[in-house]
């Protein structure tokens, strides 16, 4: 299968940098999937999971995304990220005790603004242990 040259960055490290025949990811419009030579494309990245297949579908992995962009051209891809992890890399305890705080603070936001940060680290953990959980 061709491939593309796929780079996963986030403001701490590069999550990847080679060779994919496969990307999807979750956009503002719905989910996408890139193969190579896809036309060029610009897209807002919204929380959730994003599903990479390195060599072949037997080589797939998984990734929590935190949002951002994702740009394609040029038989290229780059998704630019405040945040990302591998499934392997995920601390499901973590996010589980996370969860639980957002909830907790949803139960008792004094504000809009409260409830709305509340709201955002609640779906970044449940999509952090959706990830997690996916085989």
């Amino acid at each position: 299968m061709a491939t593309f040259k796929l780079q996963i960055v986030t403001p701490d490290r590069v999550l990847f940098d080679g060779e994919a025949t496969y990307l999807l990811c979750r956009t503002a419009s719905g989910d996408v999937g890139i193969l190579a030579n896809h036309t060029p494309y610009t897209a807002p990245l919204k929380v959730g999971m994003m599903k990479v297949e390195i060599s072949s579908k037997e080589d797939v992995r998984f990734a929590a995304v935190d949002g951002g962009l994702l740009r394609v051209g040029e038989n290229s891809a780059t998704v630019i990220t405040p945040a990302c992890e591998w499934q392997d890399e995920i601390d499901v305890s973590r996010a589980e005790r996370s969860a639980e705080k957002a909830k907790a603070v949803l139960a008792s936001a004094a504000s809009r603004r409260e409830m709305d940060e509340a709201e955002v680290r609640l779906k970044r953990a449940l999509n952090r242990l959706n990830v997690a959980g996916l085989k």
